[in-house]
């Protein structure tokens, strides 16, 4: 037995070497974040509760945002869960993605009504780009849109969507620039675009959900690569101080964090109901401490996880 020991000794180590694992189903897996439950986070008026809940977003002072298929579909909280504000009762026709831009505007995605909607953080419409249902060629329609990124300049990139298979490109004044892809599964085609996110580089990340991978492109939409066997990508979001991609796994109801090169660095949750699980995750933000906000569909909630 003696003379297997270094042997053995050496493949720890060399084994140790690697963050990611792949089982046996071929998914991509990783270390556990170094992240807990903070139970009991949201803290909502008696009788007010979540619907499905389809987008998270934190804004520069760490106010979270979340956007939800209840009564009362956007609601701020304060970092420690303290209900700041609640607007758009009765606006919205089925939420999905949330994001806040540089100037602190809300950007709100109605799947449903096919619109993307920028608000004032008390709730005024500032701008609305979208209307009836459009087809993949047009300019000012979308076909249930997802999410929304932001270029280093203001250049608003959507994702539309669940009918529509492509990304579309507005300037910040919300004139439309380009847009790319097409229904498929060949590089730069793409079966649900379901989020997206820009590096600090302005690298375009897109949620190709259904084909279960991650596809990069410039900001003008050439195709530079793809990230596979990490499930299927519901929410993308970069963060910048990290220079790393946390991503939504709905499939596998877990949260990742990936490298830039689309090695798995963390693994956090998986398939349940109590708290500290996930049943349909399906967008998720980051604050500047690092804590995570995840929403949703199944369990009605947000959730907080702090390092």
């Amino acid at each position: 037995m003696r003379a297997h020991q270094p042997i053995g000794w050496a493949l720890a180590a060399v084994l140790a070497l690697f963050s990611t694992d792949v089982l046996s189903n071929g998914l991509k897996s990783g270390p556990p974040l170094p992240h807990k439950l903070v139970k009991d986070w949201a803290k909502l008026p008696k009788g007010w509760n979540l619907g499905e809940s389809s987008g998270v977003a934190v804004d520069k002072q760490d106010n979270v945002w979340v956007f939800n298929r209840g009564a009362h579909p956007v609601i701020q909280f304060d970092k420690n869960g303290n209900m700041l504000q609640s607007w758009g009762d009765g606006l919205f026709k089925s939420s999905h993605g949330i994001r806040i831009d540089a100037d602190g505007n809300v950007w709100a995605i109605d799947v449903k009504g096919h619109l993307a909607l920028r608000f004032s953080p008390a709730g005024k419409v500032q701008m609305v780009i979208g209307r009836s249902p459009g087809n993949n060629d047009s300019k000012d329609s979308f076909n249930e849109p997802t999410g929304i990124a932001f270029g280093a300049n203001g250049d608003l990139f959507i994702s539309d969507g669940y009918v529509n298979s492509r990304v579309i490109k507005f300037n910040r004044e919300g004139d439309y620039l380009t847009h790319w892809g097409s229904k498929g599964e060949g590089d730069g085609q793409f079966n649900l675009v379901h989020d997206v996110t820009l590096d600090s580089a302005g690298k375009v990340y897109v949620a190709d959900r259904t084909n279960q991978r991650v596809q990069i492109f410039d900001a003008s939409g050439k195709f530079l690569g793809k990230w596979t066997g990490i499930g299927a990508p519901w929410g993308l979001i970069y963060v910048a101080k990290e220079n790393a991609i946390y991503m939504c796994d709905g499939l596998n109801n877990r949260v990742i964090k990936l490298g830039l090169d689309g090695q798995v660095l963390g693994v956090l949750g998986s398939q349940g109901r109590i708290p500290g699980k996930f049943d349909f995750v399906h967008n998720i933000a980051v604050d500047s401490e690092g804590s995570i906000y995840v929403v949703e569909i199944k369990n009605w909630r947000v959730q907080k996880f702090t390092k």
